[in-house]
């Protein structure tokens, strides 16, 4: 018997219900896919961003047989956990967990100044007359708000710095800014900026408030004056954050001592923890900013210090949200505004260093809904050119977009009055693309 329909008949609503799972049915036939692939849109976005561009050939696009002027000191890809997708020689834990996420080796922007590029990569557009928002503000501004989110944490937060390459709110407004928590989460006190303070104590902050209370005599003389009453809203909120049960999602010693030691004592790993806690509290955009990417000099030195680091932070965050029942909610998004030069300057004064490359580079996408265990489009033998499904920016950030319950193709409400839309169709001077990524959708 169908569990929604008894002897004693079906109700209105269940019919109702019978009717739109039905319609859903049918327009997922019509579309060439079956209804058990309709996924719900993801909650949040975790985006960790490699700041300075970290090297495909090192990372997601190894190139074994491209030769020492290529590959360097790393010849030995890894076999993952899925047959045929290796992945580079310092990254065996994420090679477990390739079941998890899929990797785009054919992102191409073309551009190779830091500033562009990020903007590019991180708004889906050229530069041109207007400062188009990030996808961080794209998302605080649908899901933060002003349309249903209640948390006193904003719900755009920035791990630990922002990147100051370009404003992540554009033309949305300050509004829509991210949240950076600046300090430490790998320290003892993890000193989020106006929220927790290094040095002072709890009692400190009491007494302040106190003291504060004391001397609003402005306050005492107009109990009934409602912008007092704002004010007075505004402070409860903020201490709330300060001294009250919301400030204790940044307090990272309520995790067990194991689970802190997988991800990694260090910066990197405990951010990855750290936003793991805020989209467990339903924060919908978390940023990392995992800065020291940018390997001009000695490039290999710095890969066997960053790499282990990368690994066991990222691929700890995979399994943890993966365990918590959040990774089909939450969009893992790796990657930075570009690649490395595919041959290694070998010469002085870069003695083995990777310069820009916007070329050909990789991209890493995980829960969400997005299917793990792809390769989305593919490079060249060494990594130079793409040659299979070039990926844009703007088709991986529709993507993104799409799993979140945006319309890529829908309007972007903005302060200007502009009939704009949330992500463009194409991207100028670039051809063969194919949109967004179905493939793994």
């Amino acid at each position: 018997m169908n569990p929604i329909i008894s002897d004693q008949g079906i109700s209105r609503r269940e019919w109702l219900k019978l009717g739109v799972y039905g319609a859903a049915g049918m327009a997922a036939a019509h579309a060439g896919v079956t209804p058990s692939v309709i996924k719900k849109p993801a909650k949040s976005v975790i985006q960790i961003w490699m700041w300075g561009g970290p090297s495909h050939l090192d990372t997601f696009d190894p190139k074994p047989d491209a030769g020492r002027d290529y590959i360097g000191p790393f010849t030995k890809p890894l076999a993952t956990n899925v047959d045929g997708m290796r992945i580079g020689e310092m990254l065996p834990s994420l090679a477990k967990q390739a079941d998890k996420y899929s990797i785009i080796q054919s992102m191409t922007h073309g551009n190779n100044g830091h500033e562009t590029a990020a903007y590019i990569v991180q708004t889906g557009r050229q530069p041109d007359r207007l400062s188009w928002p990030g996808l961080g503000a794209i998302v605080s501004s649908f899901k933060g708000y002003d349309n249903g989110y209640k948390g006193l944490i904003p719900p755009y937060v920035v791990l630990t710095t922002t990147q100051g390459r370009f404003s992540e709110c554009g033309f949305l407004g300050p509004k829509y800014k991210p949240f950076a928590t600046g300090g430490d989460p790998a320290q003892t006190r993890f000193a989020v900026e106006g929220v927790v303070s290094e040095g002072i104590s709890d009692e400190r902050q009491r007494r302040r408030r106190d003291l504060l209370h004391r001397i609003d005599t402005l306050g005492r003389a107009m109990p009934a004056e409602l912008h007092f009453h704002e004010l007075d809203k505004c402070e409860d909120q903020a201490y709330e954050l300060i001294l009250g049960d919301s400030r204790k999602i940044f307090d990272l010693s309520q995790e067990k001592d194991d689970l802190r030691d997988r991800y990694g004592r260090n910066t990197f790993g405990q951010s990855c923890l750290m936003a793991r806690r805020l989209v467990e509290q339903g924060v919908p955009y978390v940023t990392i900013n995992y800065k020291g990417w940018d390997t001009h000099k000695q490039h290999f030195e710095t890969m066997r210090r960053q790499l282990p680091v990368l690994d066991a932070g990222f691929a700890t965050l995979l399994q943890d949200l993966s365990d918590r029942g959040l990774l089909e909610s939450t969009v893992v998004w790796w990657g930075g505004e570009f690649g490395r030069t595919p041959k290694i300057l070998w010469e002085a004064p870069w003695n083995g260093g990777r310069g820009h490359f916007g070329n050909c580079f990789c991209s890493v996408l995980a829960g969400g809904g997005f299917t793990g265990g792809h390769v989305v489009g593919a490079s060249d033998s060494t990594g130079s050119n793409v040659v299979e499904r070039p990926v844009h920016p703007n088709d991986l950030l529709g993507s993104i977009c799409e799993r979140m319950g945006i319309d890529p193709e829908g309007p972007l409400p903005n302060p200007l009055g502009q009939d704009l839309k949330v992500m463009p169709g194409g991207m100028p001077g670039f051809e063969g693309g194919k949109g967004r990524l179905k493939e793994i959708m």
